[in-house]
């Protein structure tokens, strides 16, 4: 029987299980959103939204204690000081798990875990275009509306 035995072993030892969970947690941190399949990205939301929690702390026990688990200072730094300020009004639900299906090769079910608030965002080169293409596409409205005008205005004329 299987009371109280929370989590899965995801087929892995224990120590390899642990060290994969960092290294996700860290990526996740750092880039925002990571890739995988769906029961690590579950097993894997139970832990950031812990560390996201020792950061809302802000204290020296609370930032020693997230180092501890994540291994690199930048990202523990980035972590204090523009994620933790960013979920300060929210009470956990820090993470979102978007399906992706199934993956090629085995089947496994993938899913995206990414903070919330990390949705996409197109690049300032796509802005830019985009702006450009609208400007062009009013500028065309705009010969055409012209064109009819002066039309109208030289028939007037004419009468």
């Amino acid at each position: 029987m299987r009371h109280r035995v929370a989590g899965k072993k995801l087929g892995r030892k224990t120590p390899h299980r642990v060290m994969m969970f960092r290294n996700m947690v860290t990526s996740l941190f750092d880039k925002e959103r990571v890739r995988t399949t769906l029961d690590r990205a579950k097993a894997v939301r139970r832990i950031a939204e812990r560390m996201i929690t020792l950061g809302k702390r802000e204290d020296l026990h609370a930032r020693r204690q997230a180092l501890a688990y994540i291994k690199d200072p930048a990202v523990v730094s980035k972590l204090f000081s523009t994620l933790a300020p960013r979920f300060a009004q929210r009470h956990g639900g820090y993470t979102r798990i978007i399906r992706l299906g199934f993956r090629d090769g085995d089947g496994a079910r993938m899913a995206y875990l990414e903070l919330i608030g990390s949705e996409f965002k197109p690049s300032k080169g796509e802005d830019k275009k985009g702006k450009k293409d609208e400007a062009k596409k009013e500028e065309g409205k705009k010969g055409k509306k012209g064109e009819k005008e002066a039309a109208a205005g030289s028939e007037k004329k004419e009468k």
